[in-house]
C-alpha cells in the first residue's frame, strides 16, 4: 500500500529534503523516510504539497498528462474585472507555451487562512483582490506568470487542493497521512 502524505507547506520552505545553506526544507517538518514530493511548490508559495513513497502514484499526481485539477488562492495586486480574467479562462501565452484554459473567479479572502510570515507588503493606495484559480497544468511559477501577464501580479499564493485532497483541518506546517 502506498503512503500518501498531505503537508501544509509554509512560506519560505524549500520543496526538498536536502538542506541548502541554512534554508528550511521538508526535512525540518517531515521525518518519514523514503517519501518524496509529488510535484513542487515554490518556496514563496504556500499550501498543499503531496508526498508519497510510490513512484507510480507520484507520476499520476504530478505529470501534466493526467490533468489532475489544482486549486490555488491568489492574492493579486489591483482589482481585476471579470473581463480581465477572460484571458486566463481562454489561456494566455507565457513565452514558450500557451496555458490551457483556467477556471478563475474572484472570491472573498478565504476564512481561516493563516497569517503569512513574513506578511505581504501593504500599500494603502493599492487594493488587493483574491482569486480562485483551477488549472490542470503546473508549470514553473505558472499562476504567478498568468496573473502578471494580465497586469495583476500575485502577492500571495496558496495551493488549496490537488485532485480530491485539500487543506481542510490541516494547520500550516503540519502534515497527515491519508489512505490511498
Amino acid at each position: 500500500m502506498a503512503r500518501l502524505i498531505l503537508f501544509n507547506k509554509p512560506y519560505g520552505v524549500l520543496t526538498q529534503f536536502t538542506h541548502e545553506s541554512g534554508r528550511v526544507t521538508l526535512a525540518d517538518f517531515i521525518k518519514i523516510p523514503k517519501v518524496y514530493p509529488a510535484g513542487r511548490l515554490d518556496s514563496d508559495s504556500e499550501g498543499l504539497l503531496l508526498l508519497t513513497d510510490d513512484g507510480q502514484l507520484q507520476a499520476k499526481i504530478s505529470h501534466p498528462r493526467h490533468k489532475l485539477l489544482k486549486t490555488y488562492w491568489a492574492q493579486v495586486e489591483g482589482e481585476p474585472t471579470d473581463e480581465d480574467l477572460t484571458a486566463l479562462r481562454n489561456g494566455v501565452s507565457l513565452g514558450g507555451f500557451t496555458t490551457l484554459p483556467a477556471q478563475v473567479d474572484i472570491i472573498v479572502e478565504p476564512s481561516g487562512l493563516w497569517v503569512r510570515q513574513p506578511p505581504i507588503r501593504y500599500r494603502a493606495r493599492i487594493p488587493t483582490t483574491w482569486l480562485r484559480l483551477r488549472i490542470t497544468e503546473g508549470k514553473n511559477r505558472q499562476v504567478r506568470r498568468m496573473t502578471a501577464k494580465i497586469g495583476f501580479p500575485t502577492l500571495r499564493l496558496v495551493r488549496w487542493a490537488v485532485g480530491g485532497w485539500d487543506l481542510t483541518n490541516l494547520p500550516q506546517g503540519h502534515w497527515r497521512e491519508v489512505i490511498y
